[in-house]
């Protein structure tokens, strides 16, 4: 009898292998579980996949408000930059210098104050009337100065209650890995870093298996494709690559206390003007039109260059860890 043809599949099914059944293709999604998110949600710690020119590393991220944390001691990472260092030492030379200069200037008013002192008590009589009035207007100025305070005051406790974010890093330095064996081998050592000061980080320690260094899509990031997808025009650009980029340039400034990053991304600043126009290019509509008409008026070199330099300060305070 002889052997038809097979019949074409139809458009809804999936076409399998000549040697794949359909249980064995079932069986291939099983092989593949989506990692288990149940301890990070926990202890409210993620891992983080970053990509440098160097290569790619794992590390940890965690968002706590800014009252809970110690910043990272950054004293030894910038003693190991002579230009900084010698910066640091002008600046507190100059602090100094003023001091002083308050100190003196706080002495000579208070003897200028002193004589007027007593020429005031010969002419107390004639100057009462200028005296009561000053005295409202100091009462005043207490209460305004009052109120600034409250106000002050208000946005501290507000800029207390700010979560920030907080990586795994000691002494000013990112520490990233290689493998995931490596980091879960570091963080079971006990080694002192900067994540120890959670209230979660002993719980981690103790359940953390080299299958759940399994980072998400969005926190995935590649800091190696940024200055070459820049450079290559307006056309190339890829939004989701270089929005996701300032999310994690602008974490690792702050947690890692790099003001000169963190300026350049700053609000009102070109590469800041360069994020607000991709992330409106990606809307549909009229805001979406407007933002890819603002991005063709945003100079490919000069981001490109902004960004070169964001990427290497931040590779230069990253501690790789085989």
């Amino acid at each position: 009898m002889a052997r038809q043809s097979p019949q074409r599949p139809d458009a809804d099914e999936p076409e399998l292998d000549d040697t794949e059944t359909p249980a064995e293709a079932d069986e291939v999604e099983v092989d593949r579980p989506a990692a288990d998110r149940a301890l990070w949600d926990e202890v409210r710690i993620d891992p983080v996949e970053i990509a440098l020119p160097a290569g790619t590393g794992y590390t940890l991220r965690a968002y706590r408000s800014a009252r809970e944390l110690t910043p990272t001691d950054v004293a030894e990472r910038d003693l190991d930059d002579p230009f900084l260092a010698r910066r640091q030492v002008v600046e507190t030379e100059d602090d100094e210098e003023v001091v002083i200069l308050d100190e003196e200037f706080a002495a000579l008013s208070a003897d200028e104050d002193d004589e007027d002192g007593k020429k005031d008590g010969e002419r107390a009589t004639t100057r009462r009337g200028t005296a009561d009035a000053d005295a409202d207007a100091d009462a005043d100025d207490a209460d305004a100065a009052g109120d600034e305070d409250d106000d002050e005051t208000d946005e501290d406790d507000a800029a207390g209650d700010e979560e920030v974010p907080v990586f795994l890093t000691h002494k000013g330095k990112l520490l990233l890995f290689k493998t995931p064996e490596s980091l879960v081998t570091f963080i079971r050592s006990g080694a002192p870093n900067d994540l120890s000061q959670l209230d979660s980080w002993n719980e981690l320690s103790e359940r953390l298996e080299p299958a759940d260094i399994a980072p998400l899509d969005e926190d995935t990031y590649e800091l190696d494709l940024v200055v070459e997808n820049l450079r290559g025009g307006h056309d190339a650009w890829d939004p989701a690559l270089l929005i996701e980029a300032g999310e994690i340039a602008r974490d690792l400034a702050y947690a890692l206390r790099l003001p000169a990053v963190l300026d350049m991304l700053s609000a009102g600043s070109s590469l800041d003007d360069l994020d607000e126009a991709l992330r409106a290019s990606v809307n549909g509509g009229v805001g979406g039109f407007l933002g890819r008409r603002r991005l063709k008026k945003i100079g490919a070199q000069t981001a490109s260059l902004g960004w070169r330099t964001i990427v290497g300060k931040i590779s230069a305070v990253v501690d790789w860890r085989d």
